[in-house]
């Protein structure tokens, strides 16, 4: 019989690739992972590990299990889901990690509907960027993550996690005030001199400006890094630089930037630039009754 906290570390070290990867993201200390994994290989009576240089890797042996040890966790924890949620009522603590812009247009309020709607439902929200919003449902830290990923920077769907589309949105282009006489879609190539604005938090940003412009031929001038969109926002109102910006971003943030009128959005001449939200569960947990209703008022969301 293996040990569920043993097939969690390892499930942990085929996803991280390091002991120390693991140790840090499931609290733990490098030489308690090790033991605990050594132990794990005694079970299993084959070797697991091979160490190259000062790494450790998966054997096929190993691989095989980790491929064993994800299909028994999720049974384990749709197993304990079934008993909590066998009367279909969504009660208990749903944790969900959220992406700022995301959570106040359109989470926060789904929040107030669906625990006004099922009294016993407890909703606590976790601002995370969405790598480390996926990375808290992959480790049970969050039962719901709701991200992000631009067309240009695609994302692979992590395996055991169940994804759903929610909206796929544009992304715009905010401009000083100088552009106001350019009307219309805009062509990158008119920007190759400008300074640009990115992101500092996650390389998706500074990926999405870096691939945009590189198709219309040119290597975009990133001067400066902010992850708030407000700030943003102000920066392109005085002028230093342009960027880009979903418009859902641009409709949350807007009416507090103090610099809003000297702010030009223009859409992107060209293929079109998007933004994809997600909501991502564990397999065991798509059908969780708590997990369902927060969707569903998503799903209903009127704005």
């Amino acid at each position: 019989m293996f040990d569920l906290t043993r097939l969690r570390l390892l499930r942990e070290l085929a996803h991280r690739g390091t002991m120390t990867a693991v140790a840090q993201a499931c609290h733990l200390t490098s030489s308690a992972v090790s033991q605990q994994l050594a132990t794990l290989e005694r079970e299993a009576g084959v070797a697991l590990f091979e160490r190259i240089g000062r790494r450790v890797r998966l054997t096929a042996e190993g691989q095989r299990l980790a491929v064993h040890a994800e299909t028994i966790l999720q049974a384990a924890q749709a197993a304990a889901q079934d008993l909590r949620g066998a009367d279909a009522h969504p009660v208990g603590t749903l944790d969900v990690a959220c992406f700022s812009s995301y959570g106040k247009r359109h989470l926060l309020a789904a929040v107030v509907r669906a625990q006004t709607r099922h009294p016993g439902l407890r909703i606590v929200v976790r601002e995370l960027e969405s790598h480390d919003a996926i990375d808290a449902v992959r480790e049970g830290r969050c039962q719901l993550a709701l991200s992000f990923a631009y067309n240009l920077v695609p994302r692979a769907e992590p395996a055991g996690l169940t994804s759903r589309l929610l909206l796929e949105e544009p992304v715009m282009l905010a401009l000083p005030q100088r552009w106001a006489g350019h009307e219309g879609p805009l062509k990158l190539q008119a920007l190759a001199q400008e300074d640009w604005i990115v992101g500092s938090r996650q390389s998706d940003d500074s990926l999405l400006a870096e691939r945009a412009c590189a198709v219309a031929g040119f290597a975009p001038r990133i001067a400066h890094t902010a992850d708030d969109y407000e700030l943003l926002l102000h920066m392109v109102g005085h002028g230093l630089g342009v960027g880009f910006v979903p418009a859902m971003a641009l409709d949350s943030s807007f009416a507090l930037a103090g610099d809003a009128r000297s702010v030009v959005v223009r859409k992107v001449a060209g293929p079109p630039l998007t933004r994809r939200i997600h909501a991502l569960t564990r397999d065991a947990l798509a059908n969780s009754p708590t997990v369902r209703a927060l969707l569903a008022e998503l799903d209903a969301d009127p704005n």
